[in-house]
């Protein structure tokens, strides 16, 4: 029997366990436009015909003793737990089972998400251990191979397109290179990334590989790949594009896992527990949401920006407004239009996709806000801090000096935040560490510390030739760019 969870921000349908009670699942757009479509669609399609963002239909729950059950698991068998019921046998569990296991299998720590204790209550979630030193492995090392899993069994060619901020679009060509049943188009913005990232994509080899450098910020890559993606026609006859940003439903799916893992470490169910995501996309945070809903117990989210604050001024304001775009020491989160925050004012709006349309319609208005009670419940669930260039640098240079520990600036981003918002906690926090510091050296070094060695497997990548054509922030020459290379 399905209930209706209110807790918080949360207004998901959901079931009430997450192990044989769930029949199909099913996802439905945001926008309403949308027949419900299974896990190979939703995997296959990324954003939905009518421009929405999928999202499960009902939403698994785990009970307390069903999380406690799992304290004892590896990463890769918790991550199949928790996934399972999303997949919904679209993919035989047996298949499923070893796709997670080789995925992290190349992770670099036994743990994959190991832990490191900064202070009394106050932990990181270290998520760069994957091959290209980003959090973004966790989802894309699985996406590339369920891709191949579902293109062969239906023997299909498909199309990659994706935007990445620096971190996506090296781990989707790491996950998605090796296919011969794919064609991967990564745009970045020109001159907008760290050189560690701009080289880790553009390095990479395969007649199959394209980067592409716009001559724009973020926002710019990710309006022409929606823009693309809702007008097909340049393509070849029989070929369609799969989305590898995360408004593919899959990588907020694989996402949701760590955040369990990180809890569990942290004697969860009994104990709650707080994170702070550095986010510009929404997405990594979306993911801890969800957890919440599923029924980890999470105290607080905290949304963790820099000087492009549209988030934090959303939920500390009630002012959801554009500013200019700022390029900062944490490229990652240089974003001013967070796709997948869509995702979570679906249910914010109490899944009225009119209600939601509309005010996505309305998003380039000069302010933009929400209702009082709207603002209330979203402050119930989440906090946010904005931090500058300046205390990102303090930051780095306080934890190295106290601690030991080298973080990336968006970590440190991270760290400020839930320092500021969670002050004098008895349960412990939990930042996201997002990046390798490595693929940061111009801030490290602002902070007054040496530049990080990369580690062994890329220390000849600025020795490697690179490949990437700079195009106009135009939608047309993307797509003839596609079409003359597909």
């Amino acid at each position: 029997m399905a209930i209706l969870i209110a807790s918080g921000s949360s207004h998901f349908e959901v079931e009430d366990s997450a192990f044989g009670i769930i029949t199909k699942m099913r996802y439905i757009s945001t926008r309403g436009g949308c027949s419900p479509q299974n896990f190979e669609q939703v995997l296959l399609t990324g954003l939905a015909p009518d421009g929405g963002l999928f999202i499960p239909q009902t939403l698994p729950t785990l009970s307390t003793d069903e999380i406690r059950a799992m304290q004892s698991l590896s990463y890769a068998d918790l991550a199949f737990k928790v996934v399972a019921p999303f997949v919904d046998g679209e993919i035989p569990a047996s298949k499923l089972k070893a796709i997670i296991e080789e995925s992290y299998a190349a992770f670099d720590h036994p743990e994959v998400a190991p832990m490191t204790k900064l202070s009394e209550n106050e932990y990181l979630l270290e998520l760069y251990h994957g091959p290209t030193l980003a959090f973004k492995d966790f989802a894309l090392q699985v996406l590339g191979r369920l891709l191949d899993y579902v293109l062969v069994k239906n023997d299909q060619q498909v199309v990659i397109l994706g935007a990445t901020s620096g971190d996506t679009g090296s781990a989707a060509l790491e996950g998605c290179r090796h296919s011969e049943r794919v064609e991967i188009y990564i745009l970045h913005p020109f001159e907008r990334v760290s050189d560690v990232q701009r080289k880790q994509m553009t390095t990479v080899p395969g007649e199959n590989v394209f980067n592409i450098a716009i001559e724009g910020n973020f926002d710019d890559c990710q309006r022409i790949v929606k823009a693309a993606f809702a007008d097909q026609t340049f393509l070849p006859a029989g070929k369609s594009l799969v989305a590898v940003n995360s408004i593919n439903w899959a990588r907020i799916l694989m996402q949701i896992v760590y955040y369990f893992y990180a809890a569990l470490k942290l004697d969860a169910p009994d104990k709650r527990v707080s994170f702070s995501v550095p986010t510009g996309n929404f997405g990594d945070i979306y993911a801890g949401y969800l957890a919440k809903c599923m029924g980890l117990p999470i105290d607080r989210l905290i949304v963790a920006t820099n000087k492009n604050d549209i988030l934090h001024r959303f939920i500390s304001r009630n002012n959801y407004s554009k500013s200019k775009l700022s390029k900062t020491f944490s490229p990652s989160m240089d974003i001013l239009v967070s796709s997948n925050f869509e995702r979570y004012l679906y249910d914010l709006f109490s899944k009225n996709a009119a209600v939601l349309s509309d005010f996505m319609e309305n998003s380039n208005k000069e302010v933009l806000s929400v209702t009082s009670e709207q603002w209330t419940q979203m402050k119930a669930c989440f906090d946010s801090s904005s931090v500058d260039d300046n205390t990102t640098c303090d930051v780095i240079n306080e934890l190295f000096t106290k601690t030991s520990v080298l973080v990336d600036p968006h970590t440190a981003v991270g760290v400020k935040s839930g320092r500021d918002c969670v002050e004098n906690s008895s349960s412990p926090i939990v930042t996201l560490a997002t990046a390798h510091p490595a693929k940061f050296s111009e801030a490290i070094q602002a902070a007054g510390l040496n530049k990080p060695d990369l580690p062994g497997h890329l220390k000849d990548l600025f020795n490697r030739e690179e490949r990437y054509t700079v195009l106009p922030n135009e939608l047309s020459a993307v797509t003839a760019f596609i079409r003359k290379h597909s």
